[in-house]
């Protein structure tokens, strides 16, 4: 791909894409469900419904039914004749078309897929070389919001933020988490998916309490596998509430052995936050090592 973000005839746009999860079945299309992917693709359909095959989206991290995203990450490849069709001079300045044009795209995929707002793509962007949504992040952030015995009950914030009926303590369950820090097999904490690798490296887990009382965990890997965010903060929860040690989740972790010790949280307090990406020189090296190392393996799934 050159600097234009075009190669073999196809433009690549990169697409920075928010929504709330409650109203979707995840972000994967499914036949017959309501989900983030189909709802963006069908509105692309009929955008370039005159122009060819409609383009098809390739995501960072494909997240579950009922969590949400404000920083997520997804990529389409246009052919000649979209992208002509799409650029092609109206009453806007001929140095103008390209970012009026990618507006315009923005403003019609939004008017489409979703007129109530509960998904809207933020930005389109003509793509760096070599860059792959899939496989050229660095990592993937997550935050977790938990109102506890001692944070308010907010009714405006239910809808990403599960309430939790006792008292946790964020001390504890931040021991907890830094045990599970590093390079591991976190068997335990993905649901397993035939062929998909369970070895990740988490960067970052860490609980913080806001001045309203709201628990907020934040965490980072290179990739998060079916479930992971979840099952680690439900192991955290019961941290949290005393009834295991922190150093109990390092145990479960070694058994790399999926567990019914501990509840998986709730989908609706998981949100992805934002995806990282390296220095735009080094995007196609980075996406090449990430195919090399899983292989046929989705390594982008999270819920």
């Amino acid at each position: 791909m050159s600097e234009t973000g075009t190669s073999g005839g196809a433009t690549r746009v990169r697409l920075d894409i928010a929504y709330d999860g409650a109203a979707f079945s995840g972000w994967a299309r499914q036949p017959g469900l309501r989900t983030v992917q189909g709802a963006l693709e069908s509105a692309l359909a009929t955008v370039f419904t005159r122009w060819g095959e409609p383009p098809l989206l390739t995501v960072a991290g494909r997240t579950d039914a009922g969590v949400h995203a404000t920083g997520q990450v997804a990529h389409l490849d246009l052919t000649t004749d979209q992208w002509d069709a799409l650029t092609r001079p109206r009453r806007s300045a001929p140095d103008a078309a390209q970012r009026t044009a990618l507006d315009g795209l923005v403003r019609r995929v939004n008017g489409i897929a979703a007129p109530d707002g509960d998904v809207v793509v933020t930005r389109a962007s003509l793509a760096p070389a070599g860059f792959d949504a899939r496989f050229s992040p660095l990592w993937r952030r997550y935050q977790y919001r938990i109102a506890d015995a001692e944070a308010p009950r907010d009714p405006r914030r239910r809808g990403h933020t599960v309430w939790h009926p006792t008292r946790l303590d964020p001390a504890a369950m931040e021991r907890g988490a830094l045990t599970l820090l590093g390079l591991h097999d976190f068997a335990t904490f993905c649901k397993p998916r035939e062929g998909a690798t369970t070895i990740r490296t988490l960067q970052e887990f860490r609980w913080d309490r806001e001045p309203d009382g709201t628990l907020v965990a934040s965490l980072q890997a290179d990739a998060f596998c079916h479930s992971m965010v979840r099952a680690m903060v439900g192991a955290t929860i019961a941290v949290g509430e005393g009834r295991y040690g922190p150093d109990r989740l390092e145990e479960l972790r070694r058994a790399e052995t999926r567990t019914s010790a501990f509840k998986v949280a709730p989908a609706k307090g998981l949100t992805l936050t934002e995806v990282g990406y390296p220095a735009d020189d080094e995007l196609a090296a980075r996406a090449v090592q990430t195919r090399a190392r899983r292989g046929a393996a989705d390594g982008t799934v999270d819920g």
